[in-house]
């Protein structure tokens, strides 16, 4: 189902035939470092994670993540989308692209478009992000798309839900810094 589209791109949920994809996506490098490793090794890992995560999440909260592929080609580049994480108060907009797909611009167009859908469509006051300190790139497009430094979360900031392949839907071992923007 697609949630929206924009000047160049098509954002829909995501669905089970999208395993390929999304074991690719999170196997590579910059996920690897700055999401973390989600214990996808297989198709059908991959599978099972949008299964008990984005999918259920869709059901269980109304967001997730969603899959952000070209208008023209229909070829999947990344993910963005709202995430309700149990260590967080508010919803979180988080993305990732394949790196091949860096540097054109999409990330920002697609979130920009994910904050709009949650301002005008889902009438939320507050959106927040996660990131590490060391995440450059991030944290300059948190900025361009108006979100602003909150606080430091600390160190091993860990949600409690863990999905059927035993990993967590938010792990991460160093510092995070919380973004928000109100609307």
């Amino acid at each position: 189902m697609i949630i929206f589209e924009t000047e160049r791109l098509v954002i829909r949920y995501l669905t089970e035939k999208d395993s390929d994809f999304i074991f690719k996506l999170y196997n590579t490098k910059p996920f690897l470092i700055f999401v973390g490793d989600k214990n996808i090794r297989s198709t059908n890992d991959a599978k099972a994670y949008l299964i008990d995560g984005p999918i259920r999440m869709y059901a269980q909260e109304g967001v997730g993540l969603y899959l952000v592929e070209s208008k023209d080609e229909q070829t999947p580049l990344g993910i963005c989308g709202l995430i309700k994480r149990d260590i967080l108060d508010d919803i979180d907009i988080g993305y990732g692209f394949l790196p091949e797909y860096c540097g054109y611009g999409y990330a920002y167009e697609s979130a920009c478009a994910v904050l709009k859908y949650a301002k005008q469509i889902l009438k939320l006051k507050r959106v927040v992000a996660i990131t590490t300190p060391d995440n450059v790139q991030c944290i300059r497009l948190l900025t361009k798309l108006g979100l602003e430094y909150i606080e430091e979360l600390g160190e091993n900031c860990k949600s409690d839900e863990v999905y059927s392949d035993g990993s967590n839907e938010f792990s991460y071992d160093k510092k995070m810094r919380l973004y928000a923007i109100n609307f």
